[in-house]
């Protein structure tokens, strides 16, 4: 396996596109706007430069990086020498189901296809295709180049000898692969979104402030960045998107949205990408 084409630019599609180019690979970025790559190929480079300072890379490490990365505004030309495709584009399944569609019917019949998803059905997803045996779910965490995890999803028909080449190609990334079945917000938002949510709960109760929140879980919980941190840092409407998921997913109430989480994304308060969430940012 030698190309990958990474569809998306943003913060997980460069990072991506990132890891896999420093690891050796043809990557082909596909974006939809020229801005937008222009966009993504800054944010590599500022974070090869990033790395470059603290001596973890060389000078000619950052310049293989940059040359084993191709762009394109067109997603046939994109995935037609591809081995891996690695979806990173919104969490909006509409969208998701139209580039599926689309890379399904001009990559090659051996390309694995995997979505960088953090909550969608994978198997939904894949029924998509007329591949859902060599579809799959590769889930990093961001920032991509730094964040070790990457959970790999299956979905009904994934074949196992598409789980041990993924699991393969993490590992071939520096990267810790951790396999688990699809469920809604597989493992890792299964967990980690009810905390989130339950603390921004206690903000909507008045129960203690936002920064008095995340000092219990920092200082009493070892936890690295308190909850309303890190759902500043991952998006609120992201945070949004994938209790929806669970919610809809389980019926179950205890991962009902709270109420001021979804006022905050209607006023358009999302977090870091907007400069005010819980926390305000310059």
């Amino acid at each position: 396996m030698k190309n990958v084409s990474v569809i998306g630019g943003g913060t997980m599609g460069n990072g991506i596109a990132h890891v896999f180019a420093m690891s050796g690979f043809e990557v082909t970025l596909v974006e939809a706007k020229q801005q937008f790559l222009d966009k993504a190929l800054d944010a590599i480079e500022k974070n090869l430069d990033r790395m470059l300072s603290k001596q973890k890379i060389s000078n000619d490490d950052k310049k293989a990086t940059l040359q084993r990365i191709h762009s394109t505004l067109n997603t046939v030309e994109g995935v037609m020498k591809a081995d891996l495709v690695v979806e990173a584009i919104p969490e909006q399944f509409d969208l998701k189901k139209k580039v599926f569609q689309e890379v399904d019917e001009n990559a090659p019949k051996h390309t694995i296809l995997a979505s960088n998803t953090s909550s969608i059905s994978i198997t939904k997803l894949a029924a998509q295709t007329k591949r859902p045996d060599r579809f799959i779910g590769m889930h990093f965490f961001n920032p991509v180049p730094v964040m070790k995890l990457v959970e790999v999803i299956n979905g009904l028909e994934t074949s196992e000898e598409t789980t041990q080449t993924v699991m393969g190609l993490a590992e071939k990334l520096g990267k810790v692969p951790v396999s688990a079945d699809d469920s809604p917000g597989f493992v890792s938002n299964r967990v980690l979104m009810p905390m989130i949510n339950e603390a921004i709960f206690c903000v909507y109760e008045g129960v203690a402030e936002p920064e008095d929140i995340d000092q219990v879980m920092k200082l009493g919980m070892a936890h690295p960045m308190g909850p309303l941190r890190l759902a500043d840092f991952i998006g609120l409407d992201v945070c949004l998107d994938i209790l929806n998921v669970l919610y809809d997913g389980f019926k179950d109430p205890k991962y009902r949205p709270c109420p001021l989480l979804v006022k905050m994304v209607d006023a358009g308060k999302l977090g870091d990408k907007t400069g005010e969430g819980f926390f305000k940012y310059d």
